[in-house]
């Protein structure tokens, strides 16, 4: 018999008519963060998940694609779905070349597993350290994992919030793997982006030549405006920071949608709406450019990355 599941109390569905958006991307653009869910009579979600989504998946997801003008997305595994893989595996084996994977796994994983799943399109792991969404420290399986990826020249990319930076910034000195941080490391943008806790996070980024996602705004934000249908003006409270971000490390800045936006308490952004948040914090054309298309091609496609055209490597 299928497993039934009912969504969290208060969970806010993603939006199936979003209508055309105002931006332009670039041709080539990638969506660097972005989720599958279930649908759940197909993938079931954990046991031990700390929410219950809707269904969002492969389909839905081209849809989107096509929509926003999306070339290219690397599908992140959603903690409903926890070291099951399955459904963003079954995404890469969907999209083919125009998508990558980061998984969740556990230090038991074996190089066999990841060899196949590097040829389904995985190139990285996550780790997430918010205590709301995970029972356990992930620090000494970082350690292990970040080992064995290695070989396989993936990144680990890692999700906290600014209280935990003193604890990771040691881990940052060990793993001898690229890191991607997700959502700009989710500061706090009620005050301008100059004081010590994002001063310290900016130093860490520079210090180990992380990638940092300016992605989520719609998460970060405090007082809006939302990315909402008529919206003038988005996330004033989150621009300096993103900006900050773009101009400090303008070759190793990403962006993605997060659709379909899990866990959103306050809105749900119109994602057609969201792209006219990217020229705000991105403002020149070629910080665009770079944002949406260099940044993740050199990243997850290296081989077709246009900077290592330009350096004489393989197209």
């Amino acid at each position: 018999m299928t497993e039934t599941f009912a969504k969290s109390p208060g969970w806010l569905d993603w939006d199936s008519d979003i209508g055309s958006p105002n931006l332009e991307l670039p041709h080539g653009a990638v969506d660097s963060h972005c989720h599958v869910f279930g649908p759940s009579t197909e993938f079931p979600f954990a046991p031990e998940r700390k929410y219950t989504p809707c269904d969002a998946g492969k389909y839905d997801l081209r849809n989107l694609r096509r929509t926003l003008g999306v070339s290219r997305s690397v599908i992140v595994q959603a903690t409903c779905h926890g070291r099951d893989n399955s459904a963003m595996l079954d995404a890469l084996d969907f999209f083919g070349e125009t998508a990558r994977g980061v998984a969740t796994v556990g230090p038991d994983i074996g190089r066999e597993d990841l060899e196949s799943m590097h040829q389904r399109g995985v190139r990285g792991v996550r780790f997430n350290f918010l205590k709301r969404l995970v029972a356990e420290d992930p620090s000494e399986d970082l350690l292990s994992v970040a080992a064995k990826i290695k070989e396989f020249g993936w990144h680990v990319v890692l999700y906290f919030e600014p209280d935990a930076l003193p604890d990771i910034e040691p881990l940052l000195a060990r793993i001898d793997v690229p890191v991607v941080i997700d959502h700009m490391g989710r500061p706090d943008v009620s005050s301008a982006p100059t004081p010590r806790e994002f001063g310290r996070f900016l130093e860490a980024v520079d210090r180990y030549e992380a990638w940092v996602k300016i992605s989520c705004p719609e998460r970060l934000t405090k007082t809006g405006p939302y990315a909402e249908r008529g919206a003038k003006s988005l996330y004033d409270d989150v621009v300096p920071f993103a900006r900050k971000v773009v101009e400090e490390f303008p070759e190793r800045v990403l962006w993605g949608t997060d659709w379909p936006h899990p866990n959103l308490k306050t809105h749900m952004p119109n994602d057609a709406v969201l792209l006219d948040y990217i020229p705000r914090v991105a403002e020149s054309e070629a910080a665009r450019r770079a944002l949406l298309v260099d940044n993740p091609m050199s990243l997850y496609w290296p081989s077709h990355s246009s900077r290592k055209r330009e350096d004489g490597g393989d197209a």
